[in-house]
């Protein structure tokens, strides 16, 4: 994904911004607890890289009980943390994309 992004460098808007910029992403993992946040730093950084702006706690991940094999998809219902993670990321993202539509990133 992020080498796809990469090709939008060299892209700009109509005042010279690049055409990320004003983009709001959040990152979603499901993996174990070192891997996962070490997947979300690596991610985060290589979306601020190419544009994107991050809102505040805008990372959500599932991990698993340790040392068995559920998959996320074998849940019946979305645990309650991550639920709750999911829904501050969300809404911070909401809030963070309203702002930087009322007020855009400088032009050069």
């Amino acid at each position: 994904m992020l080498e796809r992004l990469d090709a939008e460098l060299s892209q700009t808007d109509e005042q010279g911004r690049p055409i990320l910029f004003g983009k709001v992403g959040v990152v979603a993992v499901v993996g174990n607890e070192d891997g996962a946040h070490h997947v979300i730093a690596d991610l985060g950084q290589g979306l601020a890289d190419v544009g994107f702006t991050l809102p505040a706690q805008g990372s959500t991940y599932w991990v698993g009980q340790a040392m068995h094999t559920t998959d996320y998809q074998d849940l019946d219902q979305t645990p309650q943390v991550t639920a709750n993670a999911t829904q501050i990321a969300t809404r911070n993202a909401a809030h963070l994309a309203r702002l930087l539509e009322a007020r855009p990133f400088p032009a050069r």
